[in-house]
């Protein structure tokens, strides 16, 4: 079953440094994630840019396999789970950062358990270590394309099959098999209650976002 956690995320003057900007939106972002490998590859306009090691689903509760996208980010998130809080730290089940998917109840984060990582041993999320998941986040933007894959096919093979990591900005050809790089079309396929789940920080930029979801955690 799925855990409930409240995110609740406030723009400091952290956030708006250049370690927390995103990328230009113009950027066309892909975030592989090989379930089997159990790799992440960020790329950009058809380049590697980086690839990490990830921990993914075990077998009684799998990873979902599809396309989807980053519907909202949330960083230094307090966890909240039947009357427990945890509020941002070590000890937080999801980490320092948290970005939701548009699959309602998924996302990707960090861990409180790090030797956790390379393995299958999460509910469902794709989780990263603290490190990884702090250089990824400010390199994404909602909206990004997520394309969590079940079993190896020619994409990963191109991206992880050799065992090693690609060099930054190698050239994933042809650009075409990224088949989640149709990020318009993507994103008209989110259902409309996933629109509404978030309580947008104010124009100012100072605002409290509170977020809400079904997080499939530890």
């Amino acid at each position: 079953m799925a855990l409930a956690v409240q995110a609740l995320a406030q723009n400091t003057a952290n956030q708006s440094s250049p370690a927390q900007t995103s990328v230009p939106a113009a950027t066309k972002r892909v975030i592989v994630v090989s379930l089997e490998d159990r790799k992440l590859a960020l790329v950009e306009d058809g380049q590697v840019r980086k690839i990490y090691t990830v921990a993914v689903g075990k077998p009684s509760t799998p990873s979902p396999v599809g396309t989807f996208t980053i519907e909202r980010r949330v960083a230094n998130p307090t966890y909240h789970h039947e009357g427990k809080t945890v509020p941002p730290g070590p000890r937080n089940p999801v980490g320092t950062r948290w970005m939701g998917l548009s699959k309602h109840g998924y996302g990707i984060h960090g861990t409180n358990e790090p030797r956790s990582i390379g393995k299958a041993a999460s509910h469902g999320c794709i989780r990263m270590a603290k490190a990884d998941l702090e250089e990824l986040y400010p390199l994404v933007s909602e909206g990004d394309t997520v394309e969590l894959v079940g079993q190896r096919n020619q994409e990963t093979a191109q991206l992880f099959g050799s065992g090693e990591n690609p060099a930054p900005d190698t050239t994933i050809q042809p650009a075409a098999t990224l088949t989640a790089t149709a990020v318009p079309a993507i994103r008209e396929q989110v259902p409309a209650a996933n629109a509404n789940s978030t309580e947008k920080a104010n124009a100012a930029g100072h605002a409290v976002a509170t977020v809400v979801v079904l997080a499939e955690l530890l």
